[in-house]
Parts: structure tokens; C-alpha cells; sequence
């Protein structure tokens, strides 16, 4: 069974471009060069590209990468599903089997709602045609509009990235848990155990931190419905590669290999159909 990164991104840095990114310790190039080692010495065999900039041209330069490299096991790429001419763009990139899902930085508009907006769902009903997935990218203050969203396409495949961000530094886990357990009710919807080391004390966390959202994340999907994610090189903010991973091995160490076998990568590859 390989083991896969569900959750990682790249950038050539710009200011311009990448104007999101605060922190000067993520303000230059990451690539696929860089991530090869950190998988190497993690013993991880493979990973998902996710998107971090809303255009059609990193979804173009994602795929060529994964074309180049093999461990790039598939993108979760953007395009803009509120276009009404969106779906021959989805046509057109789905024909790239390395294409794997959508995703639109939904935490980031204005309008918490944006996500039940009619013309953002008309391009989201569009993919399960497609065969593609979608990326749910939220802090926990969306949840109520996530599930309404997920709901309303029970047979589109979908995945909470980031565990829907709690306020993990505070040690806060209401209302994160009752929408996360509403949400999970859900069977079309999966969860990234990632994103997590960055929603805590930065470099001053210990994992013990983790444990009481794991638990969570665990009871209300399930092991079969949960994949391990790095969110590199993101989580370098406040972990290395190893110790954002570890959060989780160390979790699942107690359950049998099979189950921790699908979390760390079967789970990832079903969901996503990776080939």
C-alpha cells in the first residue's frame, strides 16, 4: 500500500500573486524538488498537489508538474465553477487524468455564504459528471453552510480539508464539534487530518494538543473516511514535514495495520482515484 500526502502545494513566489502569504519564512520558490526530499525522509511514496492561487493557469502548470513527476500522484486543481461556460472548461482538464478535484479558497470571501451561492452550486453539480471531487476549504464559523452544501449534492464526492480549522491554540472545541459530527452524518464527505499543527501554538505545541479533535474527527467519520495530510509547506510555519506528519502516526499507532495502512494512503487513493 503506498503511503500518500493527501494535502501539499507549490508556488514560484510573487508578492503580487501570492499576496495571502504573510509569513517571510513561505515567501520564496517551493517545488517539486523540495517536497521529493521531505517525502524521501518520511518514507511517504506519493502526494496530491493542491491549489493555492484561484487561476486557470496554476491549474495548467499543477498537472504539467504531475506529468513530469511521477510521485505527484494527482492535483486538486481551480476553475471558476460561478462561470456559466465552466463546464467546458472542466471537460477540457478532466480529460487530464491527473486531475483529481476542484477547490475554490471559500474561507476567504467576504460572504460566509458564498458557498450556497446558486451559481457556485450549478458549477459544483457539474463535476461528479466529470468525475471529479471537491475540496472543502472552511473555518469552523462555515460549517452550518457547509452541510447545507454538502447535502444538496449527495452524489458528489467531497473532502473537509484542514478538519474545518478549529481553534485548536485556544482549546476550544465548541461549536467545532457539533457541525464537524453533523457534517460527518454525511456519507458523501471525507476529512484531511491536516492543517492542524498551524491552527495551534506555533513551535510550541505538543501533541497532546491534537488529541481531543482527533478523537472528533475519528468517532464522527470514522478510520475509513479520514486521510493524512502535511499542508507543506504551510505547516513548515510551526512544524517540520516529519513532526506534522507524526501528529497523526503517533495517533493511529494502536490501531491495526490495516486501518492505519488506509489513512496513510488507501483511503486518499480511493477517494481520489489514484491510479
Amino acid at each position: 500500500m503506498l503511503k500518500i500526502d493527501a494535502h501539499q502545494h507549490f508556488w514560484k513566489y510573487t508578492a503580487a500573486e501570492y499576496g495571502w502569504i504573510d509569513d517571510e519564512a513561505l515567501r520564496r520558490d517551493f517545488l517539486p524538488t523540495d517536497l521529493h526530499k521531505e517525502l524521501k525522509a518520511a518514507g511517504i511514496d506519493g502526494a496530491v498537489s493542491v491549489q493555492a492561487r484561484q487561476t486557470v493557469e496554476e491549474t495548467e502548470w499543477l498537472l504539467s508538474m504531475a506529468g513530469e513527476h511521477p510521485f505527484l500522484k494527482g492535483v486538486v486543481g481551480w476553475l471558476p465553477l460561478t462561470s456559466a461556460q465552466v463546464e467546458g472548461q472542466i471537460e477540457k482538464f478532466a480529460a487530464n487524468k491527473k486531475l483529481k478535484a476542484l477547490r475554490h479558497v471559500v474561507q476567504d470571501e467576504k460572504d460566509d455564504r458564498y458557498i450556497l451561492r446558486d451559481d457556485f452550486n450549478a458549477g459544483v453539480a457539474l463535476l461528479d459528471k466529470y468525475g471529479l471531487a471537491y475540496d472543502v476549504l472552511i473555518f469552523e464559523r462555515h460549517l452550518p453552510y457547509a452541510i447545507q452544501f454538502v447535502d444538496r449534492h449527495r452524489k458528489q464526492r467531497f473532502v473537509l480539508d484542514h478538519i474545518a480549522k478549529p481553534l485548536i491554540e485556544q482549546g476550544i472545541l465548541s461549536p467545532w464539534e457539533s457541525g464537524v459530527r453533523a457534517l460527518a452524518r454525511l456519507p458523501n464527505i471525507y476529512c484531511k487530518l491536516s492543517g492542524m499543527v498551524t491552527e495551534a501554538r506555533w513551535r510550541q505545541w505538543r501533541e497532546d494538543d491534537f488529541r481531543a479533535y482527533l478523537d472528533v474527527i475519528f468517532n464522527a467519520f470514522g478510520p475509513e473516511r479520514v486521510m493524512i495530510g502535511s499542508d507543506w509547506p504551510v505547516c513548515t510555519l510551526s512544524a517540520d514535514y516529519g513532526q506534522a506528519l507524526g501528529i497523526v502516526i503517533d495517533y493511529i499507532a494502536q490501531l491495526s495495520s490495516e486501518v492505519q495502512e488506509g489513512i496513510l494512503g488507501g483511503n486518499c487513493a480511493r477517494f481520489y482515484g489514484l491510479g
